[in-house]
């Protein structure tokens, strides 16, 4: 008797178990994991955060903006223009994944965007925290620590300098 013979008688018996040739329920229940596992992985992921502007605030949270990104005279990558980052707020510059902010007149600051939980790109800040919409973690604007949500770690710095009137990497 062929294979699919097989296959077929047992399937015309309503109380027998359906069986495939070669299949056997380690590999049934293998399949139904990994399965499970892609969609859990396209559940938790980034949704599409990296794709998004950044946000642009001081005290609430306002309109995307990607900020400046520009090589002045020095050499080194502009960021911003001081002028755009509000006194005790910040500005999200998207392209280059960075946060700059001024949380005193005159001293600025900058952080990675990347949340440190999940990875997705932070989108807005309110008056002093940083905020990822994924989970809810927030961050201080004066050194990045957290101040709220999942996150397990600050906001990696990332060294800048003025340079006349821009924010430029140092």
């Amino acid at each position: 008797m062929s294979r699919n013979t097989e296959v077929m008688q047992q399937t015309e018996q309503p109380d027998a178990p359906l069986a495939l040739a070669g299949t056997t329920r380690r590999s049934v229940l293998g399949a139904a994991v990994a399965v499970g596992a892609v969609g859990l992985v396209a559940a938790c992921g980034g949704g599409g955060e990296a794709d998004t502007p950044a946000a642009s605030t001081s005290g609430a949270s306002s309109e995307p903006s990607t900020g400046s990104s520009s090589t002045p005279a020095g050499g080194a990558e502009a960021l911003t223009s001081t002028a755009d980052v509000p006194v005790g707020g910040g500005v999200i510059i998207a392209d280059a994944k960075v946060v700059v902010t001024q949380p005193k007149a005159g001293e600025f600051k900058a952080f990675s965007s990347t949340c440190t939980h999940m990875s997705c790109q932070v989108t807005s800040i309110s008056g002093d925290r940083i905020n990822c919409p994924c989970h809810g973690s927030s961050y201080s604007i004066a050194d990045g620590s957290v101040q709220g949500g999942p996150a397990p770690r600050p906001l990696p710095k990332v060294a800048i300098k003025v340079e006349g009137n821009e924010v430029v990497r140092a």
